[in-house]
């Protein structure tokens, strides 16, 4: 009997990367959630072994047309905070009732659960999402950490990495140690807790760990040309102008976010433990800073944020 694993919010880029390892396994069958399957690629919508639910994230009606006879939902949600909070919420309630055993919550970030309400106002639902999960008894919640995402420490928007400058920039002495995953590496993981039924709580995996001085090393050896490291301050200075901005205009979220996650992800606060879960799924080989670099142009790595599976 097929294994049957819902994933909501499935034409999302880091779904597509779970959908391809679920379908690369026997006997699994995907259920999708999305407001507009025609989003998802034909082959997909056309495969006998992947079927779709249409709906919104608030129609609780849909929801558990879309959870009932699942084994195992994976969110992938991304959005606002009434997405990442109240969707989520109405989502779990819906696992619930339809009875589905374990909840893969939109995590997939740095270990939000070290921080405090309101510190990091883009982590909030997950910590609301978690709690709501703990109140329930059917439906157990499971919760991937990963860091940041390779292809999001990349980007022009996360300002640590110009490519026509060839400049990595940074706060703090630079031995700060950044955490980062890529999609590649997070989705195979979530693929392999979502087949793993006895597979329940926080999960720490990464792809590597490194200091800012470290990945220029590498970067170096990679592309034959050391990028120029600029630090920009402390790690006292970027608090400072992230809660600047923020209290300035806090619906400006693309001017604070990304510093938010900057401080974060370096000030020691919200690091992953250092005995990870990795071992516990020995087929996923983890891709590291330099096998990342490795399989791109220096171009190539600014935009992999907007087409993760590109080169």
């Amino acid at each position: 009997m097929a294994t049957l694993v819902g994933i909501a919010g499935i034409t999302g880029k880091f779904a597509s990367f779970i959908l391809g390892n679920l379908l690369a396994q026997p006997n699994v069958d995907v259920r999708g959630y999305c407001r507009n399957s025609s989003k998802l690629r034909e082959d997909l919508r056309s495969s006998s072994r992947v079927s779709i639910v249409e709906g919104d994230a608030s129609d609780l009606d849909a929801l558990r047309r879309f959870a009932k006879g699942c084994d195992v939902v994976i969110c992938c949600y991304l959005g606002d905070d009434t997405l990442m909070k109240d969707g989520q919420k109405l989502l779990v309630d819906a696992c619930e009732i339809e009875n589905v055993p374990r909840y893969i919550a939109s995590d997939y970030c740095l270990d939000f659960t070290k921080l405090e309400y309101g510190q990091h106002p883009a982590k909030d639902p997950m910590k609301h999402v978690k709690a709501h999960l703990e109140t329930k008894k059917k439906v157990k919640g499971v919760h991937i950490l990963i860091g940041v995402f390779m292809e999001t420490f990349w980007s022009p928007y996360f300002g640590v990495f110009d490519a026509e400058e060839c400049k990595l920039s940074y706060y703090g002495n630079g031995d700060e140690i950044w955490e980062s995953t890529t999609y590649g590496t997070a989705a195979q993981y979530t693929a392999a807790v979502a087949l793993d039924r006895s597979a329940t709580g926080v999960f720490h995996f990464l792809g590597d760990r490194k200091n800012i001085h470290q990945i220029a090393e590498e970067f170096a050896e990679v592309y034959g040309k050391k990028p120029r490291l600029e630090r920009r301050g402390s790690l006292e200075n970027l608090y400072t102008t992230m809660q600047e901005i923020f209290r300035k205009d806090p619906s400006n979220i693309y001017g604070y976010l990304a510093l938010f996650y900057q401080y974060y992800c370096t000030n020691g606060q919200t690091y992953l433990k250092k005995d990870l879960h990795n071992a516990q799924y020995p087929d996923v080989n983890p891709v590291t800073f330099k096998a990342f670099m490795q399989s791109r142009t220096p171009q190539g790595l600014s935009g992999a944020y907007e087409n993760p599976g590109s080169k």
